[in-house]
């Protein structure tokens, strides 16, 4: 009995004295809770590993949400006479300050006589006419390339506008839609001005391949209140260019979640639908002057935090100013009164004028005293108009430059 507590002795012996196995550590540390992250990066030690890139995300919870609408469509605040000589919310910052009386012609029976409009009475054009359109969006280096006939890829109301249509009553516009020759590019990755910028006659371009026009009609009042378009939210100036004022109800854009990219504004941000990340409909007080702002959204398939902007019911509907550097202020001309088959000047004018000339009349007056810098030296003038052009320009007094 005694021998075998001596063997059992040695034995334990044995065992506490034998060597680890490989690799393991014979003195394993204990077991504490993580070390925390510093809240603030640059106060981890330099030995610290950089932290990794973290890709921005959406809740699958807002991307669920069904759109809702907030904003009574039957009294919407018209936006006559809204021009702002700087950001405004609610307005648009127009380079144009002076428009004419060639707009539509009576007043609808949907306006309501206190300053606002009933969306939901509005006259449309009759008629589903199709079209042979033509756009391509290409990214050549750092731009972004548009090239279009502006033909709508959705069907169009008939135009002239026939004596038989109820909207005759109101709108008579003798336009045809006719193809255009459109082809401007614009920043692929945008970056924001340090002061947001005054818009011309059109703002930007959908993805339909139509161009859209500011909020303005000829005579300055809201156009999407004031004229009469089709079913599809479009109708044609003078020169048979097709287009829009406001987000066509032609323009896929989902049902939950943030809205889809439906359009690219000249300054290259581009222009989502009505709704916000929780599916809410957007008005003037969720977004900034320019009738945008800043949060993640899906751009060329990735998921990236920018500014954007969104279309709104409410006035100014689409763009108020341009949040950054617009490559192009004008295609047809101030408002689509001037050719839409105009060649392109330098940096975007229309026809021979330069833009250094539109962009030096910018707040003045017609008549006002100008100048402005071209290769061959200083231009001295006064702000007129063009022919066919309702932007105010710097031209020398023996006429455009």
């Amino acid at each position: 009995m005694k021998s075998n507590k001596i063997l059992l002795v040695i034995l334990i012996l044995l065992i506490a004295c034998a060597p680890p196995p490989p690799g393991q550590n014979p003195n394993p540390p204990a077991t504490f809770p993580p070390k925390p992250t510093p809240a603030n990066p640059q106060a981890a030690s330099s030995s610290d590993p950089a932290p990794a890139f973290v890709q921005p995300t959406l809740d699958p919870a807002l991307a669920n949400s069904p759109h809702t609408d907030v904003l009574d469509m039957t009294h919407l605040t018209l936006g006559d006479k809204k021009i702002s000589t700087s950001p405004q919310r609610g307005h648009v910052y127009s380079c144009t300050t002076q428009f004419n009386s060639s707009g539509a012609g009576g007043a609808g029976p949907w306006l309501n006589g206190d300053g606002t409009w009933d969306l939901t009475k509005k006259y449309i054009v009759d008629g589903s006419v199709t079209w042979s359109p033509s756009f391509t969006i290409s990214v050549q280096g750092s731009d972004r390339v548009f090239t279009s006939n502006d033909l709508p890829d959705h069907p169009t109301g008939t135009f002239p506008i026939s004596p038989n249509d109820d909207a005759y009553q109101v709108d008579r516009n003798p336009n045809s839609i006719g193809a255009q020759n459109v082809m401007f590019s614009v920043p692929a990755n945008p970056t924001v001005a340090a002061q947001p910028n005054c818009v011309g006659g059109e703002v930007g371009i959908m993805l339909s391949g139509v161009l859209i026009f500011s909020a303005f009609d000829a005579e300055g009042r809201d156009a999407v209140a004031h004229e009469v378009q089709d079913s599809c939210d479009g109708h044609p100036q003078k020169d048979n260019a097709y287009h829009y004022h406001s987000l066509s109800n032609c323009i896929e854009d989902g049902t939950t979640g943030h809205s889809a990219l439906v359009g690219y504004a000249f300054d290259g941000f581009g222009i989502y639908g009505y709704y916000g990340l929780d599916g809410k409909e957007l008005t003037n007080n969720d977004l900034d002057e320019c009738h945008g702002h800043t949060h993640v959204v899906e751009w060329d398939g990735r998921l990236v935090e920018m500014y954007h902007y969104h279309a709104t019911r409410e006035f100014p509907y689409v763009v108020g100013c341009f949040r950054g550097n617009p490559s192009v202020r004008s295609l047809t001309g101030e408002n689509g009164q001037s050719s839409g088959n105009q060649p392109q000047g330098p940096n975007g004018g229309v026809g021979s004028l330069p833009q250094e000339a539109i962009n030096a009349c910018i707040n003045l007056t017609q008549g006002a005293a100008c100048s402005f810098n071209t290769p061959n030296g200083q231009v001295n003038g006064a702000c007129n108009l063009p022919p066919n052009s309702q932007q105010l320009a710097c031209m020398p007094r023996s006429g455009p430059p």
